[in-house]
């Protein structure tokens, strides 16, 4: 399936929604929460959008805290009709650059232990399991927290710093931390 990737903005909103709905069974991000990391959260969302019916196929968030130097993609979704066709690959590559022109170090992630597939593209993309986390998701089930360092590239200059209309991200990555505190676990 061909598609393309771009910056999330906030009319993605019901995309999103329906994405958490036909992707995950339980522990889904609520509207007001998707919301939040759409248009205010210190994030960075990007959207796979199907070139064949401009339907969007996955969704990604990266999320950046004052102070740090390790950027968490905080979800991963992809639709059952999209996977397998390099839109996850894609999704963390494009992440994994935007965390590196903001100068991060390393990147982490929490995915649920009985994930295999995820668990597989994450170590074939040079996550390490860092440690377990016992009963970390609402249905009891444990994750493993992953990390990955990243390349030392610094800030592309070719990037512009300003968010795509209805997207409210700033160019620093990093200026404030405004993480909600009812957010959920990522679910990967």
């Amino acid at each position: 399936m061909p598609f393309s990737l771009r910056p999330a903005v906030v009319a993605d909103l019901d995309a999103l929604c329906h994405l958490e709905a036909t992707c995950f069974d339980g522990d889904r991000f609520t509207r007001r929460q998707l919301g939040y990391l759409l248009a205010r959260a210190n994030a960075h969302t990007l959207v796979a959008v199907s070139t064949e019916n401009e339907r969007a196929v996955g969704y990604a968030t990266l999320l950046f805290r004052r102070n740090s130097q390790t950027a968490r993609l905080y979800s991963f979704c992809v639709s059952q009709e999209a996977r397998g066709g390099g839109v996850g690959r894609a999704l963390l590559e494009a992440l994994e650059r935007e965390a590196s022109r903001c100068g991060l170090t390393r990147m982490q992630l929490e995915v649920r232990a009985d994930n295999r597939v995820a668990l597989g593209l994450y170590r074939r993309m040079g996550f390490s399991p860092l440690r377990w986390l016992e009963e970390y998701y609402v249905d009891g089930c444990a994750a493993w927290q992953m990390d990955k360092a990243l390349p030392a590239t610094g800030r592309d200059e070719t990037t512009p710093d300003t968010p795509a209309e209805g997207q409210s991200q700033d160019g620093d990555c990093r200026e404030h931390a405004r993480i909600a505190p009812d957010l959920s676990p990522a679910r990967k």
